[in-house]
């Protein structure tokens, strides 16, 4: 049987989004896939019984993408957002039971964060306002943006200095058009409503210098839209993000994450009282990051506990901790996989969760932390291809510290045989690799590739002290580039050595964004690989200071801004060492990454080239830094055929 190819990424699918209905009976979700005729991605409703009673049925057409299923309270309606009519997503409301969606909204923007009122007449939701330059169609017109906030454009969303994303209600019955709640030029977000009705809790940043300072507050709002100014809750110190009311009405838990300018932090589950604004964290004693990037959802209440997820040793798990802090944290649902999303209702559990050789499906969750199976929208996929599944290993790094680490055999591998190797190194760097079906690495596999990759420190899943050990140069650590390079060479040190089924002639290395970084820095101070894919890099920390949306906010790794400390901007560059590259590289941008701007792969582009080494540049258009996650089908396959055949002319005869 045949390992993944590059096209078979137009057959993924998978289960996501779960919602479980008030009366906790039916889940609602969604299914999404690819469609390589059209370019686009497609996304469909589906029901299906908690207790697996009858199989599951399709509630929208799905001719286009259909997201966001939000049930009302009573459960006999669901909202949710499709692109069926417009190229942007806008707002419906259709029967459980079937029949003609009703649309509620015509706006020029997406709709976003839909959620309903406790008596079920009106839904907020979360739209982005353009201004008036908007309206002319002829760019050789349009007047000039005038900006005078740092934060006007951010990543895979565009300009936001004159498109800011505000709150905004509209009756659930379609009776009037929507009404904007917030105002100005802030961003505004997770609006969610107090048990009574009448108010609004939403996030945003609307302090004096709210677009200079990483700090995030919660704010609280007539749902009426009668009050002139929101009302500032919490006061700082670090984010927050995602609200959900305490059943009273008198406690709100949100998402915590405790640094300003001092990354990275756990992201923690706290609870924040809805008069005094007072904060309390719940889950410090776990030491670990109580959240995913991007963030899953809400913690949710059930009676007196929240539920949340946990990221832990490349795993996602679901945990549960008393809202008064009275108890430590526990394991809900746990093993070798990745929650990609929760529900709770009446009592009862709806998870959807992915396996290194299993698409997201969807789960009902039993006594004991057990799983029932309700979904096999994968099965057809699994079924014609080799799924290789990962081995698990630790490595020792030169200072003595121990990395987990995997290993992928390629697909339809023979014993005695010997392969090249590719060592993957994840983004971030506060990210982790875990135990989910990646196309990247399945690609890889099917091609003949044995597959490397580890968390080296840096990274998430661990310990904070394990987060935090890449900080600096300086007093705070020995910055990017130290032990998480040493890290990396030991691992794949030690599967040359482990796996005799690794050629040690035939190494190669790839990684995105942070990975790009490590793969540009790996290969200007080693020679040890034979080809190299940089992508979507930093490369200049220097540059990238003024060119990315959130550049300044490194001073949060290096311990100050760029012309407080321009040498230690220079010394975690990799394009500092640039003369150093030997090895042939391939490197990958896109050229609306507003994340890792384009310069930054021109600058090592330029360099190396001057210095007459073996070196590419691709450039892809109309995409963004997330091209390998949800850029365009076609570019995605590209691409894959791209890297694999970089990486044969050099390592395979």
């Amino acid at each position: 049987m045949p390992g993944m190819l590059p096209s078979d990424i137009l057959q993924l699918t998978g289960v996501g989004d779960p919602r479980l209905s008030p009366d906790g009976t039916t889940v609602a979700y969604v299914v999404t896939g690819l469609d390589g005729e059209s370019n686009e991605y497609r996304g469909a409703i589906w029901l299906v019984a908690l207790d697996g009673s009858a199989p599951p049925r399709r509630l929208t057409a799905g001719t286009r993408r259909d997201a966001d299923p939000r049930w009302s309270p009573d459960g006999t309606r669901l909202a949710f957002t499709s692109n069926r009519n417009d190229e942007s997503m806008q707002l419906y409301v259709m029967p459980v039971s079937g029949g003609e969606p009703q649309r509620l909204t015509a706006l020029n923007e997406d709709v976003t964060q839909a959620a309903w009122s406790p008596d079920g007449a009106t839904i907020a939701f979360v739209s982005r306002v353009r201004d008036a330059a908007y309206d002319e169609d002829d760019d050789k017109r349009r007047a000039p943006r005038r900006f005078t906030r740092l934060l006007y454009k951010y990543e895979h969303v565009g300009w936001i200095g004159d498109r800011p994303a505000h709150l905004f209600t509209v009756p659930a019955d379609g009776s009037d058009s929507p009404r904007q709640i917030t105002t100005g030029g802030f961003q505004d977000s997770a609006p969610a409503w107090s048990p009574d009705g009448a108010t609004l809790a939403f996030v945003s940043a609307r302090q004096p210098d709210w677009d200079i300072e990483p700090v995030s507050d919660l704010y609280l709002i007539d749902a009426g839209g009668d009050d002139d100014e929101p009302l500032r809750l919490t006061q700082g110190g670090g984010t927050v993000e995602l609200p959900s009311w305490s059943p009273d009405g008198e406690r709100l838990a949100v998402l915590r994450y405790p640094g300003v300018f001092d990354d990275p932090r756990h992201t923690q589950v706290a609870v924040v009282d809805a008069t005094s604004g007072v904060l309390t964290l719940l889950t410090e004693r776990l030491d670990r990051n109580c959240s995913t990037y991007p963030s899953l959802r809400e913690p949710l209440w059930d009676g007196g506990s929240l539920v949340f997820v946990v990221e832990d040793h490349g795993n996602v798990h679901l945990y549960r901790v008393a809202a008064d802090g009275s108890a430590a944290p526990e394991l809900l649902a746990g093993g070798e996989r990745e929650v990609t999303g929760y529900d709770l209702a009446a009592g009862r559990v709806a998870l959807a969760a992915t396996e290194p050789t299993m698409v997201s499906e969807l789960f009902a969750l039993e006594p004991r932390g057990t799983t029932r199976g309700l979904t096999h929208v994968g099965d057809a996929f699994a079924a014609g291809r080799e799924l290789v599944a990962p081995e698990r290993f630790t490595a020792v790094s030169a200072d003595g510290t121990e990395v987990e680490a995997w290993v992928m055999r390629p697909a339809g591998a023979k014993g005695g045989a010997k392969y090249p190797a590719l060592l993957n190194v994840h983004g971030g760097p506060f990210t982790q690799y875990g135990n989910k079906l990646f196309d990247e690495f399945q690609v890889e596999a099917g091609h003949g590739y044995a597959v490397v990759y580890c968390n080296p420190r840096g990274s998430s899943g661990y310990s904070e002290e394990w987060g935090r050990a890449i900080r600096g140069p300086g007093a705070d650590g020995p910055g990017w580039g130290t032990v998480d390079f040493d890290d990396c060479l030991a691992v794949i040190d030690e599967a040359v050595e482990h796996f005799d089924f690794i050629d040690p002639d035939r190494l190669g290395v790839i990684g995105g964004s942070y990975g790009g970084y490590m793969t540009s820095w790996i290969v200007g101070h080693t020679d040890r690989f034979k080809a190299a894919v940089s992508e979507r890099a930093v490369n200049s920390m220097v540059s990238m200071w003024g060119s990315s949306d959130v550049g300044w906010d490194m001073k949060g790794y290096l311990g100050g801004f760029l012309w407080e400390d321009t040498e230690a901007y220079l010394k975690v560059s990799p394009l500092t060492y640039a003369e150093a590259i030997t090895t042939p590289l391939l490197i990958l941008h896109s050229e609306n990454d507003l994340r890792c701007p384009i310069e930054q792969g021109e600058q090592l582009f330029t360099t190396l080239r001057l210095l007459k080494r073996p070196v590419e540049m691709v450039r892809f258009p109309a995409e963004s830094h997330e091209l390998t996650r949800s850029g365009s089908p076609v570019h995605r396959v590209q691409r894959f055929e791209i890297v694999l055949e970089w990486f044969d002319r050099f390592l395979k005869d």
